[in-house]
């Protein structure tokens, strides 16, 4: 076994799946965590407005990146899969160009967020009280863009090879560095909102510069050199084939996303930051959804890249079952706790009230969330990234979208906008579960050949 590598094709499947999980539950927690400050910060120290501005910005960041890190994830299917079938040099040239990637994509998102941020921000009908704060924020975030992309693609590469502790252990620095700068720039310096987002990118920065100087070690087969940097044409296809579904559907969701926060903008301030609130709450709901939807691609690509089908069966059914159970024991946690949560980001009454309505009509559907993004996350390992996209896409974006506009037109009730969550969640269960249950996922893998699947 190489050193800062784990294969996931031996041993227990239970014990496999949970030692590549945890760390990367751990991870996101800690950058939950981190975020979660970032908004307690601004929103205790700064106001309602400024929490408002940076919870405006957060879906447009989500819409501007999330092609980028689709394609990123793509990377990893295809990293993990060859080192299943331990064809290291292809790994190597994966890894390389998956990296020439990402310093594009990070001047990409740099160029874009920063011309385009004051004009999105008004398409979204964002409240004069806030659009400057919200420029600024976005636009500061933007400029870091190149280590906010290096960091998700060297940690995709790390995870593709099964080491999900490393990326944790620079996560815990780099969490406690955004907070130290948070306190720092806004609480000491009163730089204003923009500075929060100049200490997340600090940070992403220094979380990037670790993982890179764990990847420039010599004799590896992840060994990352500078000058082997380039685009490797057929594995970028594969790449673009295996990410470009992901990245689109999480786009297209993106502008969902937007759409829904353009609504959401119509109730004013405390709409926007109530609903800012419980986004950062919810995201706790997630560790357990992201975790073993990221388990269960690595360990399905490796394993079928080996030839494991039926090993690959069975961690696709334990990592659906835990992720199910987790997420819905956070979401219960998170509706009892919701008020005193809410009240520390932002104790005005209003605020509190919105963000407290959202977790009790969504929290608790959080299973149906998990198991769609379980089954997506076992068709993305098996090479059928377009089964979710589609899937997400219909219903998560379409669908969604449809609802809304023709509910608001009846009743412009907020909680219209919190209802249409949980209704899209369930379609695209049953759709998954239908699928999952009738389709010939490993099978259709079984009938043929890495290289086949890779390169016709």
């Amino acid at each position: 076994m190489h050193s800062g590598t784990q294969s996931m094709t031996t041993g227990s499947v239970r014990r496999a799946m949970i030692a590549f999980a945890t760390p990367i539950f751990l991870s996101q927690l800690f950058q939950q965590l981190y975020n979660a400050a970032d908004s307690v910060i601004v929103g205790n120290l700064l106001g309602k407005q400024a929490l408002a501005a940076v919870s405006s910005s957060a879906s447009l960041i989500q819409l501007l990146t999330a092609l980028m890190i689709g394609i990123a994830l793509g990377a990893g299917v295809v990293i993990s899969r060859y080192f299943g079938a331990e064809e290291y040099d292809t790994v190597s040239r994966a890894i390389h160009t998956t990296a020439a990637f990402g310093v594009a994509a990070g001047i990409v998102l740099t160029v874009a967020g920063v011309l385009l941020s004051p004009v999105l921000l008004r398409w979204m009908g964002t409240a004069p009280d806030v659009m400057d704060n919200s420029v600024a924020y976005f636009r500061n975030y933007f400029l870091g863009s190149m280590a906010v992309m290096l960091y998700n693609v060297f940690t995709g590469i790390m995870n593709a090879l099964g080491d999900s502790r490393r990326p944790l252990y620079y996560l815990l620095f780099s969490s406690a560095l955004n907070v130290a700068l948070d306190l720092l720039f806004i609480g000491a310096f009163h730089l204003g909102v923009g500075s929060a987002a100049v200490a997340t990118v600090i940070s992403q920065a220094a979380s990037a510069l670790l993982c890179y100087l764990h990847l420039r070690k010599p004799g590896t087969v992840y060994q990352l050199q500078p000058h082997k940097l380039r685009f490797h044409l057929d594995l970028m296809k594969e790449i673009v084939r295996m990410g470009l579904p992901t990245g689109v559907q999480n786009s297209v969701i993106s502008i969902a996303n937007v759409l829904v926060q353009s609504y959401i903008n119509s109730f004013g301030s405390d709409a926007m930051a109530a609903c800012g609130t419980y986004a950062k709450l919810q995201g706790f709901a997630f560790l357990p959804i992201t975790s073993f939807a990221l388990a269960l691609t690595t360990f399905v690509s490796q394993n079928l890249g080996a030839r494991q089908y039926d090993r690959a069966r069975q961690g696709a059914r334990f990592g659906i079952c835990a992720s199910v159970v987790l997420a819905e024991i956070i979401g219960a946690l998170l509706t009892l706790l919701a008020p005193s949560l809410a009240r520390l980001f932002n104790s005005d009454p209003e605020v509190v009230r919105i963000a407290v309505t959202q977790s009790r009509i969504e929290n608790l559907f959080f299973c149906l969330l998990a198991f769609s993004h379980a089954v997506a996350g076992v068709c993305r390992g098996a090479g059928r990234a377009t089964v979710p996209m589609l899937v997400m896409l219909s219903v998560w974006c379409v669908l969604r979208i449809i609802f809304i506009s023709i509910a608001m037109t009846i009743v412009h009730d907020i909680r219209v906008l919190f209802w249409c969550y949980p209704l899209t969640w369930f379609i695209s269960s049953v759709i998954f579960l239908l699928y999952y249950c009738k389709s010939d996922w490993v099978h259709g893998f079984e009938r043929r050949s890495i290289h086949h699947i890779f390169h016709n």
